[in-house]
């Protein structure tokens, strides 16, 4: 009997659908939990159609994912001339350079697959479901978007599907082994630590910068900490995700034990917030905020990050992580890279011929010399 027979599928809208107790037996222990896609289910995103991948072997869970439908801009991420490329590209065909896709994994996180069964038939599984959701919305590609090293052999059915493996942009973590922030200091090269002292002297000397912890917010600070992430959502170059106002409300809700807001204030006004999610020795900086009026003058962006440090360290983490872009600046401040991969494939099998190729011209170390230091360096 082969794995398309004997394993079966189901795809829900809600992971409400299914309870928490069969999803967490098979999906990996993570901070992006079950009440996590619980909070992306109630947020109002306009970006983005969730569902969940439910594969079963005798009635029992084996496999389960999430992915979203979107359209993709393909060339969020290129600059230069590529960029120049993709906008000719794009007023003469719209249709080429933002196609609809279906995504397995999260907007805002890793790829993540539970398997508890084979992993070769979950995969396969799993891919016969995303063609058909791909089918149901008239999708053009179905992606497997930024899964680590770990996953390698897990997804290697996939190339013989027709799929080509492509380097994403990595996500960045630091493993905590010092005992204080002047600890820390010390395992930075001497320009970086120099550099870090420099600017958080200035601002010492200066206004008093306070800081607040909270576990949710006030429907005005709602407000004010989700105006000042659209001032920084607007500033990127890359961003795949726009947050609606209602996702800071339900993350709280949903996840009070993990969510912690940092709020600092400048003669009482916010002038910069962090949303993290902290579960054990596990702290991930998830989003940020600032008021550019003020971010440079007060070197927020250093006092923003030696307090969060500070809270690690005295709450005892030990992995900090952090998301991607601003990569000059979190190599300097010793993050390590951790390298991801996209899988892609284009259900037009002469376009997909294409992809290959065009992806060797879209490696991140093509956009930011910082990738051609992390090469040289070997990071895995």
């Amino acid at each position: 009997m082969n794995a398309a027979s004997r394993l079966k599928t189901r795809i829900v809208k809600k992971i409400e659908e299914i309870t928490q107790e069969e999803w967490e037996s098979v999906y990996p222990k993570t901070l992006e939990n079950y009440y996590f896609f619980k909070t992306l289910d109630e947020s109002s995103f306009d970006q983005f159609s969730f569902s969940y991948i439910l594969v079963y072997e005798n009635n029992t869970l084996v496999g389960c994912t999430s992915c979203f439908i979107m359209d993709f801009h393909l060339d969020i991420a290129v600059s230069g001339l590529l960029k120049l490329f993709f906008r000719s590209v794009k007023k003469a065909f719209p249709g080429i350079i933002n196609p609809k896709v279906v995504i397995c994994g999260v907007p805002m996180g890793l790829g993540r697959i539970g398997m508890t069964g084979d992993s070769g038939e979950v995969v396969e599984a799993i891919c016969g479901s995303l063609n058909k959701i791909a089918e149901e919305h008239k999708a053009a590609m179905i992606f497997f978007k930024d899964f680590t090293k770990v996953y390698e052999d897990r997804l290697k059915p996939l190339l013989s599907r027709g799929f080509s493996r492509i380097e994403s942009f990595p996500y960045t973590e630091m493993n905590i082994t010092f005992n204080s922030f002047d600890d820390y200091l010390k395992t930075l090269s001497r320009a970086s630590r120099e550099g870090v002292k420099r600017n958080l002297k200035k601002t010492d000397a200066g206004k008093k910068i306070d800081l607040e912890v909270k576990d949710k917010l006030a429907d005005e600070e709602l407000l004010q900490v989700h105006g000042l992430y659209l001032q920084t959502y607007n500033k990127q170059e890359m961003g795949l995700e726009k947050l609606p106002l209602d996702f800071f409300k339900s993350i709280s809700r949903n996840m009070p034990k993990e969510t912690r807001y940092f709020l600092w204030r400048i003669d009482g006004k916010l002038a910069a917030f962090a949303l993290c999610l902290v579960s054990g020795d596990y702290f991930i900086d998830y989003y940020l905020g600032f008021d550019y009026a003020l971010m440079d003058r007060y070197h927020l962006y250093f006092v923003r990050f030696r307090d969060l440090m500070k809270w690690c360290i005295a709450h005892g983490m030990k992995k900090y992580e952090m998301g991607v872009t601003s990569y000059e600046s979190k190599r300097r401040l010793g993050f390590d890279f951790i390298r991801l991969y996209f899988y892609i494939k284009h259900r037009n099998k002469f376009i997909n011929y294409l992809v290959a190729p065009l992806s060797r011209l879209m490696k991140p170390e093509s956009f930011d010399p910082v990738f051609k230091q992390m090469n040289k360096d070997g990071v895995q």
